[in-house]
């Protein structure tokens, strides 16, 4: 019995595929009324925003009959069925269809930027990024534009993760994890770019520590982390930082080794300090990273604190 309600629930699953796959699908670049018929005094729907993913039903003079989600909340959403104006839509055969809504992506994501800019400009700049990968996956501009999207959400998670009391824990695991799927999707489907080494920097943001707390545990950890990702990455526009960011914690390590009586550690620390802000410094010397790292590696050889409240 059971086997037979699961190959129905296949089969239904299959038809449904295909009667979608007949129908074409598009996205929206406008935020669009939908109404309940193909007249703008009949009762209104919602609105299909920027982004969002709409199957074309049919068409009549001047509209199309759609299914598509509208907003009913910030993070939630419904679909409906309904008619909108045909006005703004771009369907797969559109003519330069993926620069199209990459335009409208770049154009939300900078009203986003802006003081007094539309609402929910950023979530528009995500969906219409993740639009182009997901309608051409071929584009030229398919890499950057998933990178684009899978960076807005790790972005705004981030932020979320980051308000809560849990994310002044020591140990990462303790606080919530941003959810690493787009970026982990951006690897698997572009390896070896550039939009790659930059989903691979990103998702370091769930190992690293809330508070270190004095103890060096969390920084000879974070070290480690970011030279690792300097060594898999070093063509990478993030291995600068990620260097920089591990000379830096060993410069910290210095004291903190001190305070937990392993000196041997301490002088260790400050000879891997040095030899890492010295090489970010070569080369990278042309970078805002270079001229810090120069700094470190003067401060540390001078044997001046970087880390903690201490002073000379």
């Amino acid at each position: 019995m059971k086997t037979k309600i699961l190959v129905l629930a296949i089969l239904l699953t299959v038809a449904v595929a295909n009667a979608a796959a007949q129908y074409a699908h598009g996205a929206s670049v406008r935020s669009a009324p939908i109404y309940i018929s193909p007249d703008s005094t009949s009762a209104k729907l919602g609105d299909i925003g920027r982004g969002r993913e709409i199957v074309i039903l049919e068409k009549s003079t001047g509209w199309l009959h759609v299914q598509g989600n509208v907003a009913t909340k910030p993070y939630e959403e419904r679909m409906v069925s309904g008619w909108i104006m045909d006005k703004g839509i771009v369907l797969a055969s559109t003519a330069n269809a993926d620069r199209i809504i990459y335009g409208e992506a770049v154009d939300s994501e900078d009203e986003a930027s802006r003081r007094h800019g539309r609402r929910g400009a950023d979530l528009d700049a995500m969906r219409l990024y993740y639009r182009i990968y997901d309608m051409f996956p071929n584009s030229p501009l398919a890499g950057e534009s998933l990178y684009r999207a899978a960076d807005i959400r790790w972005q705004l998670e981030k932020a979320d993760v980051m308000t809560k009391p849990s994310a002044r824990e020591q140990d990462a695991y303790l606080r919530g994890e941003i959810d690493p799927e787009w970026m982990k999707l951006v690897m698997k489907k572009f390896p070896g770019t550039k939009w790659a080494d930059l989903a691979a920097f990103e998702v370091l943001d769930n190992k690293m520590c809330g508070e270190w707390q004095g103890a060096s545990r969390c920084p000879a950890k974070e070290a480690e982390i970011y030279e690792k990702y300097a060594s898999e990455h070093p063509q990478s526009s993030r291995t600068a930082e990620a260097l920089y960011g591990a000379a830096w914690r060993y410069a910290a390590l210095i004291q903190i080794y001190k305070t937990e009586n392993e000196n041997k550690k301490s002088e260790e620390s400050k000879s891997k300090a040095i030899s890492l802000a010295q090489q970010v410094a070569s080369r990278f010397a042309d970078t805002d990273w270079g001229a810090r790292a120069q700094r470190l590696a003067f401060l540390v050889e001078q044997d001046v604190p970087t880390y903690g409240n201490q002073t000379e």
